[in-house]
């Protein structure tokens, strides 16, 4: 095999490892709500008071969101996104 078809096999290898882990990586990973501070939001709120990531004004607010390993969100005192829709509908 000569030097350049094993080049354009080695980056074709990367290119396709790199499309298949990063939907991996996506299903590794829950949104808990309740648990973000103020600024530090991955996107936007539940009650649609803002649509972008950081621009939460409150720490731990239930309607804000971030990213976190799957599994940990309970751990971390915080919610799924049916218990957030929940609470906003009460207040």
């Amino acid at each position: 095999m000569n030097q350049r078809a094993l080049i354009a096999s080695a980056a074709a290898s990367l290119v396709s490892l790199a499309l298949v882990a990063g939907p991996a990586a996506a299903a590794e990973k829950e949104k808990c709500f309740g648990i973000a501070k103020a600024g530090q939001n991955d996107c936007a709120s539940i009650s649609g008071v803002h649509s972008c990531a950081g621009q939460s004004k409150v720490d731990m607010d239930k309607g804000e969101w971030k990213y976190v390993p799957a599994g940990t969100c309970k751990q971390m005192k915080g919610l799924t996104m049916e218990e957030a829709k929940a609470m906003a509908k009460k207040s």
